[in-house]
């Protein structure tokens, strides 16, 4: 239409091939990671997750700041320290022997919500939390939101391992989440 501006006219078409493509490839390999992997589903990495009443370690106890809703349910995952792993399929990582929890539990109806997963040892790992709102088992760039512990001020496709690290002692390691949704058309930030 006549006097109609598009993203396509403010940039190079070479350029926003390029963003798309990226945005949507790393985008794909969070939605492939977190949906459920033949034969396990959801409940893959669970039974030893969740942490016990009066946890002592080690362990991760995750305070979630800036949830968009409360809606759906929070996935709270934890992958080995290194970027070939992290958001890897969870039946792979664990059919390999390498380490994988996850911990789902609702939103409460007010308050920022805390998590606590346990940690094989102590050591490094890798979180990632989901806010997977629409209720489906794949992350929808969409409706979802994704945090990480070192809280980006915003994510150009999927965090990187650098980004999730946390560093786990024989206690209880606290950390805090800042939740991201998604901003615009490239971009997760916080509300």
């Amino acid at each position: 239409m006549a006097g109609e501006r598009t993203l396509r006219s403010f940039l190079p078409r070479r350029l926003l091939t390029q963003s798309v493509t990226r945005f949507a490839v790393a985008l794909l390999a969070v939605a492939s990671s977190n949906g459920p992997a033949s034969g396990a589903g959801l409940d893959a990495g669970t039974t030893a997750a969740r942490c016990r009443p009066d946890e002592r370690g080690p362990a991760i106890l995750v305070n979630i700041h800036g949830l968009k809703d409360r809606t759906g349910t929070l996935r709270l995952e934890l992958y080995p320290d290194h970027q070939n792993d992290f958001l890897a399929d969870d039946t792979k990582l664990l059919a390999a022997g390498k380490t994988f929890r996850r911990v789902i539990i609702a939103p409460p109806a007010a308050g920022d919500p805390t998590i606590c997963i346990r940690a094989p040892a102590p050591g490094s790992y890798a979180v990632a939390l989901i806010h997977d709102r629409d209720g489906k088992p794949s992350f929808s760039i969409w409706r979802d939101g994704i945090g990480v512990p070192g809280n980006p001020s915003s994510l150009h496709g999927s965090p990187t391992v650098d980004q999730a690290r946390v560093r786990v002692g024989d206690g209880l390691s606290r950390v805090s989440i800042i939740m991201t949704y998604r901003r615009g058309l490239f971009s997760f930030a916080p509300l």
